[in-house]
């Protein structure tokens, strides 16, 4: 589980203004209080893709942390084939004003006690969850987070004693690293969200430990880890399109659920190391420490500090602080298009102009023709051309630079039930010659696209401008 930086501080302003200097970018001057808030938000936002850790004093998610991993433990860790730019980089930063310490969730005002003693969740003893992961031990590691450590264990299906591994109830137990960026706050917040709130499509927080200074979490254990593994692993065998389609569905439901509440919740969080699968391939949000009460009555927003991962955050949320329901539509945005192209939403590897993916993609989603160059290679043309070009479509528009225009959860998941299971698939001499141009720059394959006019579609949508 994915799990974002609660702690992290601005850095100095001078330090901010020096290093966007060794970037060779515009000078920032000293200016008044807010104007100057206003453009660290801005800077930070323009540079994050070029070098997040320049600009902002971030703590590293693992490139591999999803909190109830399945599988091979060791995919979970960080290895050297990892992009330059690790795509979890959290991205906190202090309020634009006091006043936003006031707007914070509702979670804060809630006490320890009261959560506790309200909770229907099991109560366990740190002594049965560490039996019940056979004292924590490595071949029970399941993955790391901001949060900490995640093990896989074995309790009781109705209560909270320990039991032979393979028996009873298999469960992934999610400890607090008390030197790692996450703290007290997330571990109340995940409490309060996940402990009233029951979907298909979010992950079932089972119980917790409160024990002196211990903090644990018991949820279910999804059997196929997380999106991002398979995606991104390296190894990993490519998922076929139906079940990227399967998947994109279930975590907007998710969403939409989150939404459509009488009292709204914003997720905050939404990326693919926060989506888990179970042995279907059902989709589950995890990783409820950074979601946040969402606006009520006639409010458009609520003001609050920036938090979450570079690449996915929405560019008005980081801008302003400003959080709405929309900022969650455009990370959804972000993980659609990570799953039709099967690239990452930051890497620096990338050739000059493809770091940041939601921006290189941009001008190929608004045309039903250029869209099917970048379709995962890896698929092998084994897609749903109509799905595909819809797909892209959903996702240009979940990504429009601006909140307003972008559809809500309820339109995208309309849109996703139109594409399952569409058998309109693309051959592989379809593939072999229109997704040539997928390797290529943005630029290249602008240039070259014309020769690839005979194989494409062709129908073409205008594009809008977003």
């Amino acid at each position: 589980m994915g799990l974002g930086a609660a702690g992290a501080q601005v850095q100095a302003w001078e330090e901010i203004r020096k290093s966007s200097q060794d970037d060779k970018g515009p000078p920032i001057r000293t200016t008044s209080t807010f104007k100057r808030a206003f453009l660290i938000r801005f800077y930070s936002f323009i540079c994050c893709s070029a070098n997040p850790s320049q600009t902002l004093s971030v703590k590293e998610s693992s490139a591999r942390d999803s909190s109830h991993r399945a599988g091979n433990s060791g995919s979970s860790r960080r290895n050297s084939s990892a992009p330059a730019v690790a795509p979890n980089e959290t991205l906190t930063k202090s309020d634009v004003s006091a006043n936003s310490d006031a707007t914070e969730s509702s979670v804060v005002s809630k006490t320890e006690e009261e959560l506790v003693a309200s909770s229907k969740l099991r109560r366990f003893t740190f002594t049965e969850l560490k039996l019940a992961t056979r004292n924590f031990r490595p071949d029970s590691f399941l993955g790391e987070g901001g949060f900490g450590c995640v093990f896989k264990g074995w309790v009781d299906e109705n209560g909270t004693a320990p039991v032979k591994p393979g028996t009873g109830l298999t469960v992934a137990v999610k400890t607090l690293n008390h030197n790692g960026p996450q703290g007290h706050k997330e571990w109340l917040a995940e409490i309060t969200f996940l402990g009233q709130l029951h979907h298909a499509n979010l992950v079932k927080l089972i119980g917790f430990c409160i024990e002196d200074d211990q903090r644990l979490l018991v949820y279910e254990f999804m059997q196929r880890g997380s999106l991002e593994n398979h995606l991104f692993r390296k190894g990993a065998l490519p998922l076929p399109w139906n079940t990227r389609m399967k998947i994109a569905l279930g975590a907007a439901r998710g969403v939409e659920f989150l939404h459509n509440r009488a009292k709204p919740v914003i997720y905050r969080d939404f990326k693919t190391s926060n989506i888990l699968l179970d042995a279907e391939y059902t989709a589950k949000l995890s990783d409820f420490g950074l979601a946040k009460d969402g606006p009520q009555g006639d409010k458009t927003h609520v003001s609050t500090r920036v938090m979450g991962t570079y690449g996915y955050a929405a560019p008005e949320y980081v801008m302003t602080g400003h959080l709405s329901t929309k900022s969650d539509v455009y990370s959804f945005g972000v993980v659609l298009l990570e799953m039709l192209t099967g690239k990452r939403s930051l890497d620096k590897t990338r050739p000059v102009g493809e770091h940041h993916l939601a921006e290189w993609a941009r001008p190929y989603l608004s045309d039903r023709r250029k869209v099917l160059r970048i379709i995962d290679p890896r698929l092998e043309g084994h897609y749903s051309v109509r799905g595909a070009q819809k797909a892209g479509q959903l996702a240009y528009q979940c990504l429009h630079r601006d909140g307003k225009p972008r559809p809500s959860m309820t339109d995208v998941v309309k849109v996703l039930e139109q594409i399952q299971n569409l058998k309109d698939m693309a051959n592989a001499a379809y593939h072999s010659r229109g997704q040539g141009e997928s390797t290529r720059t943005g630029s290249s394959a602008h240039k070259r696209g014309s020769r690839h006019g005979s194989v494409l579609p062709p129908h073409q949508a205008t594009p809008s401008r977003g």
